[in-house]
């Protein structure tokens, strides 16, 4: 372990994400101080969000820059502590980005439970996880019966949305970009329906798709397909804004969707915001719930993989182009 594999941030795209935006290097080994510990990176999630930190627009992700360690999510295991309270080891959720080892203060870190698949604390135990169950269930607030409808639902978040949905004893519809992402959805994760975003006559699919309209709406691409479903809300309908990826990868964004604020105020239509982060207080008690779904089956967290670091720029530009299913995660270490 003389040296570090890193991947840093060699352009930052104006158009499209590219493989060349980015260069794999090899760095001196860290060190960890006092109060410090040296984590070995075993998984890596990547989500599109990371896209707008990239364009500046996620002002928790501090001004885009290059040069610098492409930032991520890590599973990781402690292979050197000068921190008292964490040993050899152990592992633990930290932020060591796209590189194979980092070195950490104590409070940086947070240590978790081994488990059978480490890699699901980047997944559905990690950030994307947590978006959803805290994003559903505390900002939609669904009800049983109701209509669910989720974009990108073949995403890292989306996919575990409607799961979480359905466990709550809703009708769930979800968005996608082919018909075969749809017909997963459908047959694999127990969806009710789904609908091609990329259909011609994509407005009409969605009415046939909820005919007693939608109570909530789990929001990740925001454009075209939030401004469907804002004409088919219920009265007192919530939305729960995650992220908006049909603006991320581009320098042209759509502009927001008509109806806004005529319908919300019509309908009386909840429309809000949030960010993960704002629910730290309660990861240990959300990660212990979706991991109990886990492993009765009630809830499939896929896992779309790639393996080594060397990978990570093609799996991010893939997965803007909507090449996942599941999580895409980053395998770097056994």
């Amino acid at each position: 372990m003389s040296t570090n594999t890193r991947v840093l941030i060699r352009n930052l795209p104006k158009e499209k994400l590219a493989v060349t935006d980015y260069e794999l290097v090899e760095s001196p080994m860290p060190s960890p101080a006092d109060g410090e510990v040296l984590c070995q990176t075993l998984a890596i999630g990547v989500g599109a969000g990371a896209r707008a930190g990239l364009q500046g627009s996620a002002s928790y992700a501090g001004a885009p820059q290059t040069g610098i360690v492409m930032n991520g999510q890590t599973i990781s295991r402690v292979v050197e502590s000068r921190a008292a309270g964490l040993n050899k080891d152990d592992l633990v959720v930290c932020g060591s980005g796209w590189q194979a080892f980092a070195a950490h203060p104590a409070k940086a870190v947070t240590r978790v439970p081994a488990i059978d698949d480490p890699a699901h604390y980047v997944g559905a135990l990690g950030t994307n996880g947590l978006t959803a169950y805290f994003g559903l269930l505390r900002v939609g607030e669904p009800k049983a019966s109701e209509t669910v409808v989720v974009s990108a639902a073949a995403g890292s978040v989306g996919h575990l949305v409607g799961q979480i949905a359905k466990l709550k004893g809703c009708r769930v519809v979800g968005t996608c970009g082919s018909d075969e992402k749809g017909a997963r959805l459908v047959s694999e994760l127990g969806f009710d329906a789904s609908v091609n975003y990329k259909d011609g006559d994509f407005r009409a699919a969605l009415k046939a798709a909820c005919p007693d309209g939608i109570d909530v709406y789990f929001d990740n691409t925001g454009g075209d397909v939030l401004g469907a479903v804002l004409f088919r809300m219920n009265t007192f309908g919530r939305i729960a804004c995650c992220g908006v990826v049909s603006q991320y990868d581009t320098s042209n964004p759509a502009g927001g969707p008509r109806g806004v604020p005529g319908l919300l105020v019509n309908k009386r239509i909840r429309m809000q915001g949030f960010l993960v982060f704002d629910y730290a207080s309660e990861y240990a008690t959300a990660r212990e719930t979706m991991l109990g779904w886990i492993k009765t089956g009630a809830i499939h967290a896929l896992q779309d993989e790639f393996k080594g670091l060397a990978q990570a720029p093609a799996a991010f530009v893939d997965l803007l182009a909507g090449g996942n299913i599941g999580t895409r995660i980053i395998r770097v270490a056994s």
